[in-house]
This record gives structure tokens, sequence and C-alpha cells, in this order.
């Protein structure tokens, strides 16, 4: 089961990290997400206990991080697709960001 888990976490990580590799290397999210998840990475590469792995990365159970890195590959192909780090359309409303209006 351990193996399968393992398993699991590197083709989801290494597909994470593929994406991210479409997108600028100066992109904040791809600075921040590739560094948590080449830490998360080499953790899962280098504990062989389940119970363990879930200590070093401090996120929950197993099966919550796999949970995680499924929406974070999600997370990573829409931020790839929709390309944050290109300048805007149009110019933004002067008072877009004061409130009360």
């Amino acid at each position: 089961m351990a193996g399968l888990i393992k398993k699991r976490l590197r083709i989801l990580y290494s597909k994470i990290l593929a994406c991210l590799q479409t997108m600028p290397q100066d992109a904040a999210y791809r600075k921040y997400t590739e560094q948590l998840v080449n830490d998360r990475f080499s953790h899962v590469k280098s504990e062989p206990d389940v119970g363990k792995l879930e200590q070093k990365i401090n996120c929950g159970q197993i099966e919550e991080v796999i949970a995680q890195a499924e929406y974070e590959l999600a997370l990573s192909r829409k931020m790839a697709e929709w390309k944050p780090w290109e300048p805007l359309v149009e110019e933004p409303p002067a008072n877009q960001w004061k409130w009360p209006i």
C-alpha cells in the first residue's frame, strides 16, 4: 500500500513540476510552488515510512497530501492557461482598491 501511495505522489509531483516548467522563471506562482513541490518530492523520494513522511510534510494524513497535490496540479494547469504574469489587457479602474467608494 505504501508503495502505491508514494508512486501516486511521485506522479503528481512530476506532473506539477512539468507544468511549472512552461511558466516564466520569474513568475511568483512558479517560484513558490516549485520550491514547495521540490521540498515535498524530496521527502517522498527519501522517506520509506508513510507515517514519518506525514510528519516530515506536516500537512495532514497522506491521503490529504495526495488530495492537495491533485488540487495543485489542477491549479497549475489553470495558471498556465490564465497566464497571470502577463500584463493586463486594459487598465484597471482608478479606485479599484479603494473602500468604501
